[in-house]
């Protein structure tokens, strides 16, 4: 139940909201001036998956901080990995008037009825970094080139293993991220277009016999549900061999495949940890390269892509056309979604100095 306060304010928003429309026929726009020409003042609702990863605390405090610095009051929610919860959770931010909802979606198939009303109440949406599925009711798409960012991946296995000069036979386990997120089969087709031709003519080898994405999806990313998985592998499939290589797709499942490898004996001078990739450079996975132990991530600026998602905000609410750079790749089963996409950055022990401390995103303090 909402408090008197609360309520007032929705009666307050609904009127802000009214004066903005016949004012100048934005969606979703609340004046918070008298003459009802800016949405300034408003407030956005920010909808992130959970608070179990570094990564959405980074990006909700990002968006916030963004937000705020153009002059919007922000309500932050995370939905703790529960489609339901975060249902919920969106249906609460319209219910008190926000002016514009940022959602980087849990279930990207389970927002069709809430984003109904949230266009019922003209508020525009910005999908974030994971694209909402099956819904026209999605204005713009925030995220960063998602098949590169497995291309990158998979290039650096190739590169690291000779692969191009003819070197193998090596083994290969194969990771894909959650079955109910987009993004998934664009990292895992972005991967698979580098690694299949080898997988072809048996330089890789799938010991496992893995290779379809039905059957390397990781739920919820996570990485426990990964390293169970890696374990059950190396039971069933390297009573003989090595492997050589994982294909993993972020970094929390990089971390749950490295427990699993160190629990079957590699990591030592006799059996040397294997290749393997990620995303997102999470600080425990880059101090994991610093350390020799994870191989690679990929880096994904999230101030940039905060920054992309609160102009595209500001921009709907202020009668502008916001910047973007894709307007064919994105189609969610009902419209394609305009898109800005970022580019992301292939980080090892080579150059994390460079990408990541003498870029800002982190300090060498943090990385020690």
């Amino acid at each position: 139940m909402r408090t008197r306060r609360a309520a007032l304010s929705a009666i307050a928003t609904s009127a802000a909201l009214a004066l903005s429309l016949s004012a100048c026929g934005q969606s979703g726009e609340g004046g918070s001036d008298a003459s009802g020409d800016s949405a300034k003042g408003g407030t956005i609702g920010i909808a992130m998956p959970t608070k179990s990863s570094e990564r959405w605390i980074t990006d909700g405090a990002n968006v916030e901080k963004d937000l705020k610095a153009k002059g919007y009051k922000t309500k932050l929610v995370f939905g703790e990995d529960d489609p339901d919860q975060q249902v919920s959770q969106i249906e609460n931010l319209i219910t008190q008037g926000v002016k514009a909802l940022v959602i980087a979606a849990i279930d990207n198939k389970s927002l069709n009825n809430v984003l109904q009303q949230a266009a019922d109440a003209k508020i525009p949406v910005i999908s974030y970094d994971r694209l909402i599925l099956g819904t026209k009711n999605v204005d713009y798409y925030a995220s960063f080139d998602n098949e590169k960012v497995g291309k990158l991946q998979a290039g650096y296995i190739v590169d690291k293993l000779g692969l191009a000069s003819g070197k193998g036979p090596f083994n290969i386990e194969l990771f894909a991220g959650s079955n109910d997120d987009n993004n998934t089969k664009y990292f895992f087709n972005g991967a698979m277009s580098v690694l299949q031709p080898y997988i072809d003519s048996k330089k890789l080898v799938v010991k496992s016999g893995q290779t379809a994405i039905t059957q390397v999806t990781t739920l919820r990313w996570d990485g426990a549900t990964a390293q169970k998985r890696m374990e059950d592998n190396l039971t069933s499939s390297y009573k003989t061999g090595r492997v050589d290589a994982v294909l993993s797709p972020y970094d929390g499942i990089s971390i749950g495949i490295i427990a699993a490898l160190k629990s079957d004996g590699y990591g030592t001078a006799a059996k040397p940890l294997p290749i393997v990739t990620g995303q997102d450079a999470e600080l425990a996975s880059v101090k994991s390269i610093i350390a020799g132990q994870q191989s690679q991530t990929v880096y994904k600026d999230l101030r940039k892509l905060a920054e992309v998602a609160t102009n595209m905000v500001d921009a709907s609410l202020n009668g502008k056309k916001p910047e973007i750079n894709d307007t064919k790749s994105y189609d969610n089963g009902t419209k394609v979604v305009p898109a800005y996409l970022l580019q992301p950055v292939s980080v090892d022990k080579s150059n994390y100095e460079k990408e990541l401390v003498d870029d800002g995103y982190y300090t060498a303090d943090q990385l020690k």
